[in-house]
Order: structure tokens, then sequence, then C-alpha cells
């Protein structure tokens, strides 16, 4: 296959028997029941410890949030708060109720929120914002940032697909061994040998972010003329489920070009920081 020629893209003709799938958003409220064995930690104190939680998505949000039962929640810990100073993750609207925590001489403020919704009466919902509780755990397993999506999956695959990224005129990095990784409802990503990468055009800036499925990115990088331009990212240490990344570089396809077999992906704007 030519690298100079994109392929055009097929797709069927939808009717009354064959429709897209729903996407992974949508306008309504959803949940779904969850078996798992979730609890969230203070120290050594659980004050959530739940076998029974619910998985609640707010209208148009692709990550769900946990609910849980009343009873399965330290509420004699809970005081009323104010909403958080900060932005959190969620909820995306406004709240019915917010809570503090108080354990001992800690206060935790908006650790907690009631959602405003009748339907989710009877249910309180406990922020996975990082640093507000000291950790949460799936049954013996520790999950961060939020709850996992059931229906979400993550594939992490050794390709021989060609990639070139470029900022310009400038090629950053090439590549005909990448690892590409495939995650439910979010663009392809291209994961490239370091020996592959053109570091004299590269600067490493402070970054970090976090993913239940990924684990800790903590290493970025912008150009070399531009430190306010943040363009490629790292997991020197992710989760098994995508070990074959680990010390490996992916670049923004929205922040810079990337071409797979001379074909460009993603959708490149301005880089925001």
């Amino acid at each position: 296959m030519s690298e100079t020629a994109a392929s055009p893209v097929l797709e069927p003709r939808e009717s009354a028997r064959l429709v897209r799938r729903v996407p992974l958003t949508a306008p309504t409220w959803r949940w779904e029941p969850s078996e798992r064995w979730v609890r969230g930690w203070i120290d050594d104190l659980a004050v959530v410890d739940s076998r029974r939680p619910i998985l609640v998505w707010e209208p148009e949000a692709k990550v769900p949030e946990y609910g849980f039962p009343l009873a399965d929640v330290r509420t004699d810990l809970l005081t009323p708060g104010e909403p958080p100073a900060a932005e959190y993750y969620r909820p995306k609207g406004a709240a019915r109720r917010w809570f503090d925590l108080i354990v001992g001489d800690r206060r935790i403020p908006a650790a907690a929120w009631a959602w405003d919704l009748d339907e989710l009466d009877g249910f309180l919902a406990v922020t996975w914002y990082p640093g507000v509780l000291d950790g949460w755990t799936e049954e013996e397993d520790r999950v961060f940032a939020h709850p996992r999506d059931p229906r979400n999956r993550v594939d992490a695959l050794p390709s021989t697909r060609h990639v070139v990224v470029r900022a310009g005129e400038r090629v950053l990095a090439e590549s005909r061994h990448p690892v590409i990784v495939y995650e439910t409802g979010l663009p392809a990503r291209y994961y490239l040998p370091a020996e592959d990468v053109d570091w004299s055009q590269l600067q490493e800036i402070d970054g970090w972010s976090e993913c239940p499925y990924k684990g800790e990115a903590s290493r970025y990088w912008a150009t070399a003329d531009r430190s306010d331009r943040e363009i490629a990212w790292s997991y020197p240490a992710p989760l098994p489920v995508i070990a074959p990344v680990a010390g490996r570089i992916a670049f923004y396809s929205e922040h810079v070009e990337v071409t797979v077999d001379g074909v460009a992906v993603g959708n490149p704007r301005p880089a925001r920081r």
C-alpha cells in the first residue's frame, strides 16, 4: 500500500436495521450496578466500604463516578460543607449538597456530595480527585484518578507502521516500530522507541498525569524553542496492561503533525497547557 495516497474511509449505509453504535456519552443520566468491592481510605481507615456500589454517568460524561449507598459511607464523619474552591473532575453540574470529612484532627473539605437528582437519593459520591482521600482500592488493587469503566478497553499492540512526527517542516521523530495504544473512545496513540526521537529538538518540562488504566505519566516534553507547548509524554513504569509502552514516547496528534503510513492522524490545533 502506498504511503502517499490515503485510502477513503468506507462506511455502511445506515437503515432501520443498521445504525452506528451508541456513543460513549449520552445526553441523559445513566447508571449500572457494580459487583466490585470498593473502599476509600484515610490512612488505614476505610471511610467508604461498599460491595454494592453503582456507577453513575452524568449527561455527556465519558467517565463514571461511583455512587455509594449511605450505609456504606462513614456518614458519621461527614459534616455539611461548601463546594470545592478548585475545579473538580466531577460533578460536572452543581451538586445538591457538599460534605467535609473529619477524621481525627484532619478536616478534608468537599470530600463528598449528593447529586442534584431525586432518583439518586440514598446515594453519595465521594471524590476521587487526586490528593483528597489517601487512596482507593477495587478489591485489593489500588485505583486512582477516577473509577474504571467496565466497558472501557485498552490494548497496547506492537506494530510495524511507519510513524513520522513533524512540527512544521522539522521531523521530531520517525519510527517503524511503534506500540499503538487503542483505548475506547480516545484517539490511537503511537508510542515510539526513544532512539527514534530527535532529542536535539525537544526539551523536558514539568508535567504529570495519571490514568486508572495506564498508570502515571511522569515525563513530558516541549519543542526546544517553545517550553509552553507541551507535545509529548512517557510512562516510565506503566500498569501491566500497557507494559510494552514503558519508556517510549508518545506525541499529541492534536498539537503536532503525526502521519501513519503517510496519512495524517488526529486533529492538529494550538497546544494549551
